[in-house]
């Protein structure tokens, strides 16, 4: 029997994921898109890293007229990028950053969510781009521009955990020395995999061990009131020692 031919919807969100690869990919060159340089030096490490400070009303002294007004010094940026299957908890985990409480249910990204958030020295873009399977065609095309690659997995979910392997593996081959932190979310869920189990599920113990990977256990949704936990906790300041 001859093959049937695609139909006009498939041919028509062929075409509308093609698109939005291409807009995502000239607005992080527009935005964020600076070329990756290596900051890998060993150096004071910033764990306590803190947003920049807003003077007090009492340290702000008005300036002569006749003086200059000084202008104003711009942060070095570092960039994320955040990617997963969907439903890991990339949006989630943008959002408990930023201070936002996640949002009610499952709500796929179709596109990308960024934020941008200040330390003491440096500014951090995180990108988040949909885990669904028509935008993991364009995530190889990002690796390249990024300081490290955060990976979330959804520790439950069993049976897409070899396509997590797969896209995972194929991000590494992009760029072999991008440092890449796989996160385990949702550990507090009662059928999800150790940590053990996924790095053997995941096959990281395969993974040259010059390059920089680091497989953290999670729930980066808070259980209770306030939008911080330890396992997002964690995961920030690690990231914030690999960028400084």
């Amino acid at each position: 029997m001859a093959p049937r031919p695609l139909g006009p919807l498939v041919l028509a969100l062929g075409g509308a994921a093609a698109v939005l690869g291409s807009v995502l990919f000239i607005l992080w060159k527009t935005y964020f898109g600076r070329g990756r340089q290596r900051r890998w030096d060993q150096g004071e490490a910033w764990w306590g890293a803190e947003p920049a400070r807003l003077p007090e009303w009492d340290e702000w002294e008005p300036e002569e007229e006749d003086e200059e007004e000084p202008a104003l010094e711009e942060l070095e940026q570092r960039e994320v990028l955040v990617l997963g299957l969907d439903g890991s908890g990339k949006s989630t985990f943008l959002r408990v950053l930023s201070g936002k409480p996640p949002l009610e249910g499952h709500i796929p990204t179709w596109g990308f969510n960024s934020v941008r958030l200040p330390t003491k020295d440096f500014e951090v873009d995180l990108l988040e781009i949909g885990g669904n399977q028509n935008l993991r065609f364009y995530w190889k095309e990002f690796v390249n521009e990024v300081d490290v690659l955060v990976f979330m997995v959804d520790s439950a979910d069993r049976l897409r955990l070899p396509w997590a392997r797969q896209e995972l593996h194929r991000l590494l081959d992009k760029d072999p020395d991008l440092p890449v932190v796989v996160v385990a979310n949702k550990q507090d869920l009662s059928e999800a995999l150790s940590v053990v189990e996924l790095q053997q599920e995941l096959g990281l113990q395969a993974i040259d061990t010059q390059r920089e990977v680091f497989l953290l256990a999670a729930s980066v949704a808070p259980a209770g009131p306030g939008f911080e936990n330890p396992g997002t906790v964690h995961i920030w300041k690690l990231l914030l020692e690999l960028l400084s």
